[in-house]
């Protein structure tokens, strides 16, 4: 997440280079509700996660730039509305407007009832495709960040070994800096195909990087 700007110098310079974004201009063209769309699109692009007739699983997705771009990837022809080749679940703590055609659960998924809702919404199938966004409120102190962005990424993968096919991907963010090693560990440990993305899309003096885990390892017993 982007820190907030805490004074009125700063938070000119903030608006003026988020109002000059390119990204931000084309999401603004194209209808993205945010720029965090093409991050997404750049990492399916060089990997070919999205196709139609699957069924993906968003996790953290409000305000909805990712579920827009996973809409417009199962679209037949890439609209924004209409027909819809696959099945697309939403999930987030906090509110997100509804998008045609996506399945919208608001709450925490480690709850019983949020749970249940996912499953009736998932009726027996697993998913393809599991995206996070996710990301803590960071407070600036290293450790009890650190701390939170792993919470974060174990639960998306323990999301993921319950809710997810065997060859599925998974597509998570996380943070350079403490944390970063253990967190591409884990994934190494759970995933057989292991990829660090950096988008373009994302600012260059952000700290996000976005880890891409393909194909689950088989739990590990011993």
């Amino acid at each position: 997440m982007k820190p907030k700007p805490k004074s009125g110098k700063v938070n000119r310079a903030w608006l003026h280079d988020h109002v000059n974004d390119p990204y931000v201009k084309l999401a603004n063209k194209e209808g993205y509700r945010a720029r965090a769309a093409y991050k997404l699109k750049e990492i399916d692009e060089a990997l070919g996660l999205i196709r139609p007739g699957q069924v993906v699983v968003d996790l953290g997705s409000a305000p909805g730039a990712w579920s827009q771009y996973l809409r417009r990837r199962l679209s037949p022809g890439g609209a924004a509305a209409g027909e819809l080749d696959g099945t697309i679940i939403a999930l987030d703590i906090l509110p997100m407007e509804p998008i045609e055609g996506v399945i919208f659960l608001q709450g925490d998924f480690r709850e019983a009832e949020v749970l249940a809702q996912l499953e009736q919404a998932l009726a027996g199938r697993l998913a393809d495709v599991v995206v996070s966004d996710m990301a803590p409120n960071l407070s600036g102190i290293a450790s009890a960040d650190a701390a939170r962005v792993s919470h974060l990424i174990e639960l998306a993968i323990d999301f993921a070994r319950h809710h997810m096919k065997p060859e599925g991907a998974l597509v998570a963010k996380l943070f350079h800096g403490s944390g970063y090693a253990e967190l591409t560990g884990l994934f190494k440990k759970n995933f057989r195909v292991v990829k660090p993305v950096k988008p373009k899309a994302s600012r260059d003096r952000s700290a996000e990087t976005f880890m891409v885990g393909i194909g689950l390892k088989p739990v590990d017993t011993n």
